[in-house]
């Protein structure tokens, strides 16, 4: 598979989640692959489809995939860009997804197919746009940012125009907080993180836009500003959503994934370790990395899924 990170996300502002006006979009893909429709036979068969370029679906995906291949499963991935996933689980193409935001970024696919697919549970209940600053920064507060920018040297840096979440912090954030006379740089992710990574070595301020789940906030020593206005919307769930009829054709598997959850803490070193220590090249090596850190995790979720031997 090849990584299409959220570098990259802010081109899908293609997502419906533009349209709903809080894209928490931060990564594109150009994948348009059609879906397989192989890999949906009842038995020890899954397939999984993955939103191209979505770090934190990938990661989850190849999370489960491992745990299912140790119990004899037969898992195949397949990744496309977000409707092309929805219409091929909608149509019995995939099995089972990660990555459904709801209730505002996945929210059209959801009313266009919901009566197609199983909601499976949810496993991230944080998924939000912010602005982060360094753990030691001076303020705790957007409200306090104007008033504090020279110890930022003025500069409020972005990540691709095209993102929603560039969109929201010009349209929003910077009138809502005073924000006009900083220098708001737009630039690429992969910029922004090489100025958070600088910066942070340094010893020095920074304020970046930014997005949870994101493995920088365990790459880096960072944390978010307060937004007592809440220009940058509301937090957001990821939802499991599985084909119609799977949880009866899979109730072992519908099980374990409905007792799925992952804190800040997991998630964000999974990813770190995926996207930034492996540089995304083996998804399932990087999970056996993580597992190997977190050795009960497997056994505490077949035991919460009831699934325990």
């Amino acid at each position: 598979m090849t990584r299409t990170s959220r570098t990259t996300r802010p081109v899908l502002a293609a997502l419906a989640a533009l349209s709903l006006g809080l894209t928490l979009s931060a990564c594109a893909s150009d994948d348009t692959d059609a879906p397989s429709s192989a890999g949906t036979t009842p038995g020890k068969n899954v397939s999984i489809g993955i939103h191209s370029g979505w770090d934190e679906g990938i990661a989850v995906s190849h999370l489960v995939k491992v745990m299912l291949e140790d119990d004899g499963y037969t898992v195949t991935t397949e990744t496309a860009d977000p409707g092309v996933v929805y219409t091929g689980l909608a149509g019995g193409g995939y099995d089972l997804n990660f990555d459904m935001w709801l209730p505002v970024t996945h929210g059209d696919y959801l009313k266009q197919y919901g009566d197609n697919l199983e909601q499976l549970g949810v496993w991230y209940d944080d998924a939000r746009l912010t602005i982060a600053v360094n753990e030691d920064a001076p303020i705790t507060s957007l409200d306090e940012l104007a008033g504090a920018a020279d110890a930022f040297d003025g500069r409020l840096v972005g990540i691709e125009a095209g993102a929603g979440l560039t969109r929201i912090t010009q349209d929003e954030a910077i009138p809502a907080y005073g924000l006009e006379k900083m220098e708001f740089i737009i630039s690429s992710t992969p910029a922004m993180l090489a100025e958070l990574k600088s910066r942070t070595t340094d010893g020095e301020n920074v304020v970046v836009t930014l997005w949870r789940p994101h493995w920088a906030y365990d790459e880096f020593p960072i944390r978010d500003l307060e937004d007592p206005k809440g220009v940058m919307g509301e937090a957001e769930e990821i939802h499991t959503v599985g084909r119609k009829g799977f949880a009866a054709d899979q109730p072992e598997v519908a099980a374990l994934v409905k007792a799925l959850e992952l804190t800040d803490e997991q998630l964000t070193s999974l990813e770190n370790i995926m996207f930034n220590d492996d540089a995304g090249k083996d998804p399932d090596a990087s999970v056996r990395t993580w597992l190997e850190a977190n050795p009960t995790f497997v056994d505490d979720l077949k035991t919460k899924a009831g699934l325990a031997s």
